[in-house]
């Protein structure tokens, strides 16, 4: 009798594992394949780029308070498609993208009616995928709201590959409990397996597939006051998958789930793979997927800035010192000027508005520090409940555009509920009516809130300059982060990290505080390599006469908008060189965080031999380097015909060609 209930229970098997439907797809090129699977009752799909798996079968699916969405579902169709799309966006690393992609609507049914879709895109670089969600019939009508309370959404990576990750931090911790603000630091070239500090990671996570088969990138973008934003979890093993916010963020006010009506579209999960770091690095796929919310009320403008801040604290936010900043400004022909935390108590409205006045006199706008908080935070800094409720805001702004500040940072932020979606949202949104641009700190990552929201600039979310002050160890390992983010952080979202410093100390005098470790050139470098179409950079008066001639004209110059982006060569933590195009001005830059081990075991600079097309030969070429001392300098070099140039980069060093 137990024979032929084993015999009956593999034939039921057989005969499920026959029937599963199964459709593929695969990109534009025909090099990235998409394989989606209900088998089992259990959607998942697969990846693999040419004939290597860079994705497992993963599992699909989420769970609604009205129903379960991840099991007793039917693959019924794909209907496959292709997308084109072309758009302009000067505030990212590629102002005109032109977007294909193979689009398969996958229809799963549940008991006879159509539950759910899993939209797919697949482009040349790029995976991304988002759920549609269908409202269910019951006796007692139709159901049009729901709660979306967990997503099965995984990503099954090869055994045997490393991870590039940054752990989430718990909430309500740190600095008067304002976290989780998205600063922490990268494990990178680790197992697989772990859970980061027992809260997983911040998107956008990078992984080494195994045996060198390539990189592959997993973040998510689309996210508004629509959805929660979300984090990667691992519960041991090759599997991680999408978490929801931590119960205790905002202070425990605001549910982990999303509350959506129906239908629904989800926010998207992106994997961007490649044989090597060229796609993660180009990738663009944060703002293809994604639609502006709204017109600009105006034409907003971008450049650089400065920040008293970053060298001074809080003790220079005063009238003087500001006013002083002013012609700093002025004199290197920047843009901005920001003006930090305790403005409120420390300046003033009254005299704020006649330091706006002085400013504007001299061709430079403000932007101005608010703290975000209601009652998620103890931050005390101030100016405090100007953000958190519309009227305030409002009034707020409506003094703000009076007075000619061109634009905001709001910090403190600390949470990913669906509640504080929606507060970035709306702040973006009031903001543009007043023709207000926004930076955010202690702050979420931005998913594609470049293209979505025309007046957004930029967010932290990142261990940035600030820490640099703050602590020796943050100076002694700026060279090693300073390797990670253009692989990891940068590549999605535009980034404010205030630096490109030229004090050899983070004081006011230059003479004590924290120590720079890194070159004038390694400080020019990230002026290019870290993108953000407004740049607050960590300079300062005394720069004009007690730095190099050189370093003061490439910072005047540098742009902060970008036509085109390349990378060129490097490894996390490493080295990187990239190129960053201009109208028609390319500049090549690479920075390096450790010597290479030569023969007999010394250490040695990095030498590379850097291709360089982007210029035409013959052309000549401004090229500032490093010597063993970190003594920068810069000299004319006439393109050769090959189009190449050896260089050498120290530890802590850098490399800046330009035309």
């Amino acid at each position: 009798m137990k024979k032929n209930y084993f015999v009956a229970a593999v034939l039921l098997l057989t005969a499920m594992a026959t029937n599963a439907e199964e459709k593929r797809f695969v990109s534009p090129d025909g090099q990235i394949a998409v394989t989606v699977n209900d088998e089992g009752g259990k959607p998942v799909y697969q990846v693999s780029l040419g004939d290597k798996d860079f994705l497992g079968r993963s599992p699909l699916g989420l769970k609604a308070n009205f129903e379960d969405l991840t099991q007793g579902l039917t693959l019924k169709a794909c209907n496959i498609s292709n997308v084109k799309d072309s758009y302009q966006l000067k505030t990212f690393k590629q102002k005109n993208v032109q977007y294909e992609a193979t689009e398969a609507v996958c229809q799963f049914e549940k008991n006879g009616r159509q539950a759910m879709d899993v939209i797919f895109r697949v482009s040349n670089r790029d995976v991304a995928f988002r759920y549609k969600i269908y409202p269910r019939r019951g006796r007692g009508g139709e159901t049009l709201a729901a709660v979306i309370e967990s997503e099965a959404t995984g990503f099954v990576l090869p055994e045997g590959s490393t991870t590039f990750l940054c752990p989430q931090s718990k909430p309500m911790g740190g600095f008067a409990r304002t976290s989780p603000s998205y600063e922490t630091g990268y494990t990178l070239d680790d197992e697989m397996g772990k859970n980061g500090w027992g809260e997983g990671y911040s998107f956008p996570c990078l992984f080494k597939i195994s045996a060198g088969q390539g990189w592959l990138l997993i973040s998510e973008t689309g996210t508004d006051g629509s959805y929660v934003a979300c984090r990667l979890l691992n519960d041991g093993g090759a599997n991680y998958r999408i978490g929801f916010p931590q119960t205790g963020e905002l202070n425990g006010y605001g549910t982990t789930t999303a509350s959506v009506p129906l239908p629904c579209l989800t926010p998207w999960r992106t994997i961007t793979l490649g044989t090597s770091l060229k796609n993660i690095v180009e990738t663009t796929v944060a703002n293809d997927l994604v639609q502006p919310k709204y017109e600009p009320s105006c034409e907003y403008t971008y450049g650089k800035g400065m920040w008293s801040w970053i060298i001074g604290m809080d003790a220079s936010c005063n009238f003087d010192e500001q006013k002083r900043y002013v012609d700093f400004a002025a004199a290197m022909g920047y843009r901005s000027l920001l003006v930090d935390a305790l403005w409120d108590t420390q300046i003033g409205y009254e005299k704020m508005e006649e330091l706006s006045r002085y400013a504007r006199s001299k061709g430079v706008g403000l932007f101005l520090w608010y703290n975000s908080n209601g009652s998620w935070n103890d931050a005390p800094q101030g100016p405090r409940h100007k953000m958190d409720k519309s009227g305030a805001r409002r009034k707020e702004m409506a003094w703000m555009q009076k007075n000619g500040i061109l634009g905001i940072k709001v910090d403190f932020f600390g949470g990913d509920k669906q509640q504080m979606m929606q507060l970035y949202e709306d702040i973006l949104t009031d903001a543009n009516d007043y023709g207000i641009q926004c930076i955010f700190h202690g702050c979420t990552l931005p998913r594609g809130w470049e293209r979505m929201y025309p007046n957004y600039v930029a967010s932290e979310a990142v261990l940035a300059s600030e820490n640099l002050h703050f602590g020796q160890g943050a100076c002694d390992a700026e060279a090693f982060n300073a390797c990670i983010h253009p692989f990891i952080r940068n590549t999605v979202g535009s980034m404010d990290f205030g630096g490109s410093t030229l004090n050899k100390h983070y004081s006011v005098d230059n003479q004590r505080g924290t120590t720079r470790r890194t070159s004038d050139v390694f400080a020019l470098a990230t002026a290019v390599l870290f993108q953000s179409s407004v740049q607050h950079f960590a300079l300062a008066p005394n720069n004009l006469t007690d730095a190099p001639a050189w370093a003061i004209d490439f910072m005047k110059q540098v742009p902060t908008t970008w036509d085109e982006t390349r990378f060129i060569d490097g490894y996390p933590g490493q080295y990187v060189v990239m190129a960053r195009r201009s109208g028609d001005k390319w500049y090549v830059v690479g920075i390096s965080a450790e010597d290479v081990t030569a023969k007999g075991g010394k250490a040695e600079p990095r030498k590379l031999t850097l291709p360089l097309d982007m210029f035409p030969k013959g052309a000549q070429l401004s090229v500032y380097t490093d010597d063993a001392s970190l003594n920068g300098s810069v000299k004319t070099v006439v393109q050769n015909k090959k189009q190449t140039l050896l260089v050498t980069i120290p530890k802590n060093g850098g490399v800046v060609i330009t035309q």
